[in-house]
């Protein structure tokens, strides 16, 4: 088998073309039977999965194709978004070539481009949103990250926009259209921010019983609304390629049976919590292979390096020196004084953790949703079985065979967690069937084969010797939703 990231010259087809698909118009657009839903006055609430941020950055000709704007589009129904010229709010990622397979993080930013629009969005999704932030949140210092971890959000400020509007958070903003209809997405980074960094950034998910308290009041607040209301739940993290890829892509690229000659079982690692070295821990390259931990794709930098004496890790991240135990002249990976990473990998151990947190996040989702009678999209299934045919052909949408694999995939931009324009317009049309079945509606669902990949092609970063792509240490620093 080929390394994973050198395949991906035959996307060439697949990978936008952003003008090459019109919206919905007055002439274009089907005729649609809302049954008992009104869309008249349509807001998203959530972070950026609601958005339409991809690769690393939020930006215009992604925004245009958010699931919420789709679904408006189909509607008929105006849909105002905090719109950013490309390349966005900074840091997007970027493919330079597909052959051979290069990515470049873009240092530019683009302008906001409708700040000065008079009343709240109707996309009020806010990149790196937690539960607590849809009814407490109204500005960059007083959010989630900036209250409990020093962290401002500075994207709060843009979508939010209180310093003009003064009117209060995500839903006080809607509450302040008067909304009749309402989607809400929210909790995956309350789980994500610890998957994402390996489980080193928080050490732990929030944890149950205050996401518990905190959904169940934004369920009762959108209540209290008299809209339509159609929730979703979170995927598990083992569905997304930002967890995915590098495993394999160390597994099928470092020559296991020649280490095993002189006695080494695999990749050593670091459990959770420990900095040290590892003196028994590793994964074989069937662990590797099949997802038995996952390794993050911030590591993929870092996986040609394995079988190397070396302490790049340490250096790049600012280390002021190495954990007591480490010895970075000993072989990085495959030797217990120099393990892989605690920040790049998820564990069994965290595995569990992530997948029971999501589990129960999704049961209280479920629970609100069924109390305050909202529709409720199960994404959580949707990924897993569009995962469970990864390896047989792919899932058929349109006449496309999508999988959940790192940008051949078609769902996942450039990031490994984010959609891309089709992705997002897959995620619309579970939005539209479940409110098709609860609202009596005849919406027709999008046609994902008109809708561009949205991965864009600039860049400046090569492949290096051993084939494997360069994500700068940086590159996904911003992944929270």
């Amino acid at each position: 088998m080929k390394k994973i990231l050198k395949a991906f010259a035959f996307i060439a087809g697949v990978v936008l073309i952003l003008s090459s698909c019109d919206e919905y118009n007055e002439l274009t657009a089907p005729t649609v039977d809302s049954g008992n839903a009104n869309f008249t006055r349509f807001v998203s609430i959530g972070n950026s999965l609601t958005a339409g941020y991809q690769s690393s950055s939020l930006y215009k000709s992604a925004q245009q194709y958010s699931y919420g704007k789709l679904i408006a589009d189909v509607m008929g129904v105006s849909f105002e978004q905090p719109l950013v010229g490309d390349p966005g709010t900074g840091g997007r990622l970027e493919i330079e070539s597909l052959s051979p397979f290069t990515l470049f993080t873009n240092p530019n930013a683009g302008a906001p481009l409708n700040l000065n629009y008079p009343a709240p969005y109707n996309n009020l999704g806010v990149p790196g949103a937690f539960v607590y932030d849809i009814l407490n949140a109204t500005n960059s210092s007083d959010n989630f990250t900036a209250v409990f971890a020093g962290v401002p959000n500075p994207m709060f400020d843009l979508i939010l926009r209180n310093s003009a509007l003064n009117i209060g958070s995500q839903f006080q903003q809607a509450s302040a259209l008067n909304p009749t209809f309402v989607t809400l997405w929210i909790g995956n980074n309350d789980v994500l921010g610890f998957a994402t960094s390996g489980g080193t950034r928080p050490a732990e998910p929030t944890d149950v019983p205050t996401f518990t308290a905190l959904y169940g009041a934004t369920g009762g607040a959108l209540a209290t609304l008299e809209a339509d209301v159609v929730v979703c739940n979170i995927p598990d993290v083992s569905t997304i390629p930002f967890f995915t890829t590098v495993g394999p892509q160390i597994a099928l690229g470092v020559p296991w049976s020649q280490l095993a000659l002189l006695g080494v079982p695999g990749l050593f690692y670091q459990e959770h919590g420990n900095t040290g070295p590892s003196m028994t821990v590793f994964a074989d390259s069937l662990t590797l292979l099949t997802g038995g931990v996952l390794v993050t794709l911030t590591g993929s930098t870092y996986a040609s390096l394995v079988g190397t004496p070396t302490g790049k890790f340490y250096r790049d991240f600012g280390f002021p020196g190495l954990p007591p135990g480490i010895d970075t002249t000993q072989a990085f990976g495959v030797h217990p004084q120099n393990p892989w990473p605690d920040a790049l990998i998820l564990d069994s151990g965290e595995m569990v953790t992530a997948t029971t947190t999501v589990d129960a996040y999704n049961t209280v989702i479920a629970n609100v949703a069924g109390a305050n009678d909202f529709g409720l999209v199960d994404i959580n299934v949707f990924f897993k079985n569009i995962r469970a045919n990864d390896f047989t052909g792919g899932t058929d949408i349109n006449g496309i065979a999508f999988t959940t694999m790192y940008v051949t995939g078609g769902i996942f931009s450039l990031d490994g967690v984010h959609p891309t324009g089709q992705g997002q317009a897959i995620i619309a049309n579970e939005f539209i069937k479940i409110t098709n079945s609860k609202f009596n509606a005849k919406i027709p669902l999008i046609d994902v084969s008109t809708i561009p990949g949205s991965l864009t092609l600039t860049g400046k970063v090569s492949l290096d010797k051993n084939g494997y792509a360069i994500f700068p240490k940086d590159a996904f620093d911003h992944l929270l939703f």
